[in-house]
């Protein structure tokens, strides 16, 4: 029986991942990308936040045996280092879990993308073609339409289906807008956008500030992080609005630059010698939810990953939900192996209403991220959380320990989140009016 092909749109993070998986089915591939190889250092600075490699990334990696390899480049991170607003304050300590070796793991985008291509090309039924831009994809006959940037020559690529890995602004999702009736599609911009600046590493290599945590500067309506990288500097990405009288708009001197970070992350200032420099040249990026339903084009066309639900960073889960993705869609074509529209469509059922959740999640994050995680009052309830964890172990989780330790679906760890909190609010409210009756009978008396 002839092989069943593929042709994979997009050798990102996802795409790199789905091809291994595809290939060690034995299913022939070919995965096409816009942008130079990675391996040869043509990563663009800038653009990429850092990212957050947790549970569930990490077992989509293991399953293909290269996550102790990705760890490699990892540094741990155990909890939230809460910087404060003014300069002599005591900076915060807010482990993510109660337990010490629950950690999430900072990684640069260069060198896990390396190692997903190269995860791919150990199977020789999977190709890997750099610098193919892809124009648009007829989803009838299963066949993308390519141009080759090095050679500047058009070219088709044909298969029995085409799978777009190709990000938030999908070529493969346009195309099946075009084609679809009712096609349901959202995309929503924040009002902040980000960008990317430096902390270099110290004397010898040395980190300047903790590196085993993720640093935060919440500020309200904006705020600053900082992931540690292993050469020693930390990668900060600025979250701030668009437009208003304190923002990108309007900070353009560096004057303005330099008392605006001197104001609100003064402790941060000193360690960033390249401030200004990074501020005037990385270019300032967007931050989108994107939505869209179906995933799939009977059994020709499939998204995974930004294609099909693009998320806000705030959770740290874009890429691991991405890679959720492709151990989903394997396990629904392992299931059905001669009925590709069956798997797409198991695939999309079991995916959606989980990517809906986490992008609701993502968006409530930000809120709790620069404006709440400073307060005593949030992190009371953290504490309340880990106790509740300690003291009912398997039957109490917080939200974050659900959605980032365990592979629990999205949607479900947000219900199970709710009622954990209506529980108990409930009983604080038992007990607050058992006490009241106990001091009126107490008075009465």
């Amino acid at each position: 029986m002839p092989t069943t092909k593929f042709v994979l749109i997009g050798s990102g993070l996802a795409g790199g991942l789905l091809a291994a998986y595809l290939g060690r089915r034995g299913y022939d591939v070919d995965l096409y990308e816009r942008r130079a190889d990675p391996r040869e250092g043509n990563m663009v600075g800038g653009r990429s936040i850092n990212l957050a490699l947790s549970t569930r990334g990490i077992q989509a990696l293991e399953q293909i045996g290269i996550a102790d390899k990705v760890l490699k480049h990892a540094i741990p991170m155990r909890g939230r280092m809460i910087h404060p607003a003014r300069a002599g304050d005591r900076i915060i300590f807010a482990p993510y879990d109660i337990d010490p070796n629950k950690h999430i793991n900072s990684i640069g985008r260069a060198a896990l993308n390396t190692t997903v291509i190269e995860a791919a090309q150990r199977y020789p039924n999977v190709r890997v073609h750099f610098n193919h831009k892809c124009i648009g994809v007829d989803i009838d006959s299963a066949t993308a339409h390519l141009f080759n940037t090095s050679t500047n020559q058009p070219l088709s690529a044909s298969a029995d289906s085409i799978i777009g890995v190709d990000g938030a602004f999908s070529a493969v999702r346009q195309s099946m807008q075009l084609k679809i009736d009712n096609f349901q599609y959202d995309e929503s911009y924040l009002a902040h956008g980000y960008k990317e600046l430096t902390i270099p590493p110290g004397p010898n290599g040395s980190w300047q500030m903790e590196k085993n945590a993720l640093h935060i500067w919440p500020r309200k309506s904006f705020m600053m992080i900082a992931l540690p990288n292993p050469d020693g500097s930390f990668t900060c990405t600025l979250f701030w609005e668009f437009e208003g009288p304190r923002s990108f708009a309007t900070t353009k001197t560096d004057d303005d630059i330099r008392r605006f970070f001197e104001e609100e992350f003064p402790d941060a200032v000193p360690l960033m010698p390249n401030l200004l420099d990074d501020f005037r040249n990385n270019p300032t990026g967007s931050l989108v939810t994107i939505r869209c339903a179906p995933w799939f084009y009977k059994d020709g066309v499939a998204l995974v990953g930004d294609a099909a639900h693009a998320v806000v960073p705030f959770y740290g889960q874009g890429m691991n939900a991405a890679f959720e993705d492709c151990v989903v869609l394997d396990e629904c074509l392992e299931k059905f192996p001669h009925d590709r529209h069956r798997a797409f469509a198991e695939y999309f059922e079991r995916r959606k209403v989980n990517a809906d959740a986490l992008a609701d999640l993502a968006l409530e994050n930000f809120i709790e991220m620069r404006d709440k995680t400073a307060s005593r009052a949030f992190r009371a309830k953290k504490k309340l959380d880990h106790f509740l964890e300690a003291a009912l172990p398997g039957i109490y989780l917080p939200l974050y320990t659900m959605v980032t330790f365990t592979r629990i679906p999205y949607a479900e760890a947000a219900r199970r989140a709710q009622l954990q909190d209506r529980i108990i609010m409930y009983s604080g409210l038992v007990t607050l009016i058992a006490l009241i009756v106990l001091l009126i009978f107490i008075v009465v008396r």
